[in-house]
């Protein structure tokens, strides 16, 4: 399984698990996540650069894939998202270099998985 492939599984498995628990308070802080990083004031992708370049200085690496993923999908350039990780490494010291390497794997692993084309399937799988 991919490395993108892996992650995203796990996160929306996880996610699932945690909010059939039903509790209220888990629920509207997931809310509270999903509409802060909706089209508003800012559009959605100032929000995602904001959301990588924060979680890159708070050494957070799955926020840092979820991010890279959202970057990915507003289509940010390779150049651009060096610019994030420039601002992210100066804010945040070389403890973020680290996170940076493991950044620039899963964003190499991103442009990778969309580069290859799926599997084609038989009729009826």
């Amino acid at each position: 399984m991919s490395l993108v492939a892996e992650f995203n599984d796990y996160r929306q498995r996880m996610n699932e698990k945690i909010l059939a628990a039903d509790n209220k308070v888990i629920k509207r802080f997931f809310n509270l996540d999903t509409n802060t990083y909706q089209e508003g004031a800012l559009n959605v992708k100032t929000k995602e650069i904001v959301g990588l370049a924060c979680s890159m200085v708070l050494r957070c690496d799955d926020c840092i894939k979820y991010h890279l993923g959202k970057c990915f999908e507003e289509g940010l350039t390779d150049e651009e998202v060096y610019e994030v990780f420039a601002i992210a490494n100066l804010i945040g010291g070389s403890i973020v270099i680290p996170h940076f390497r493991r950044a620039v794997e899963y964003w190499e692993a991103l442009k990778e998985e969309s580069a290859t084309p799926a599997p084609e399937h038989a009729h009826g799988a």
